[in-house]
């Protein structure tokens, strides 16, 4: 147990300090705008199919799991306002950033591990070329920037798929369902969830590239790598989550 928690707080240590490295370095030249371009790229068009396909196949099974106990009681008028707050809120962000946890995460540790373990990373710094600018800063940008942006596509695709359920159901029409959808979302709503979806992105890149950048034990570390960078980052995600929800709730009572 006590070697767990020595583990577990050196570990929290270690990605500090790189995530700090990060804060310090990213401000200043050389930038490197070609490699974060294709690296928003790659990230963004990789994740997109995957993250849309969830997102409409969530969206469609929260509103038939959810419809029979509104009709119910009455309430089917609601299904709109409560699906588009709960795909907004909550699981909109959450999905989006585990599914680009287990697929944007293990692919950068994965990637990096084996720059690594072939000496890529050694052979950059010997030529000149800061590896942590080109590697590291490049990949954390990107996935800051492009989880919100996958999110935000994800929350579309998703009442797109509720908007068709309910208009085959229902016969609720998409004027009106997504009307319905924007009378009750507030500025309240979507703020928070965009803003919590950059610390997503932020901590699924530093975990990916961390992972990678520090990987040892030869090639059999490149798998481990990937996998631990999957777990921490969903970890991760979870904890970021929790501490938004925190914070939104108090200043809701505010």
């Amino acid at each position: 147990m006590l070697h767990l928690l020595r583990q577990f707080f050196f570990t929290t240590g270690q990605i500090s300090r790189f995530a700090a490295r990060y804060w310090r370095e990213v401000w200043f030249p050389p930038y490197e705008f070609q490699e974060l371009l294709k690296q928003c790229f790659l990230i963004g068009n990789k994740s997109m199919a995957l993250v849309g396909t969830t997102g409409f196949i969530m969206g469609i099974v929260l509103t038939l799991q959810t419809r029979p106990t509104l009709i119910e009681f009455g309430a089917q008028s609601w299904m709109p306002a409560m699906v588009g707050i709960a795909i907004v809120r909550e699981i909109g962000p959450v999905l989006t950033a585990l599914i680009c946890a287990g697929k944007v995460g293990s692919g950068i540790g994965a990637e990096l591990a084996s720059m690594k373990v072939t000496e890529q990373i050694d052979s950059m710094e010997v030529s000149g070329t800061n590896p942590f600018k080109y590697l590291v800063i490049t990949r954390v940008t990107a996935t800051t920037i492009m989880i919100p942006v996958l999110v935000i596509m994800s929350d579309l695709i998703s009442l797109g798929g509720s908007a068709i359920v309910e208009n085959l159901k229902g016969g609720v029409s998409f004027t009106l369902y997504f009307s319905k959808v924007l009378e009750f979302l507030q500025f309240g709503d979507l703020l928070p969830s965009i803003i919590k979806s950059f610390f997503f992105g932020f901590a699924i890149g530093i975990i990916g590239c961390y992972k990678g950048y520090t990987s040892s034990r030869g090639t059999e570390g490149v798998g481990r790598t990937a996998n631990e960078a999957v777990v921490i980052a969903s970890l991760l995600v979870f904890v970021l989550d929790f501490i938004a929800v925190l914070v939104t709730d108090i200043f809701y009572e505010l």
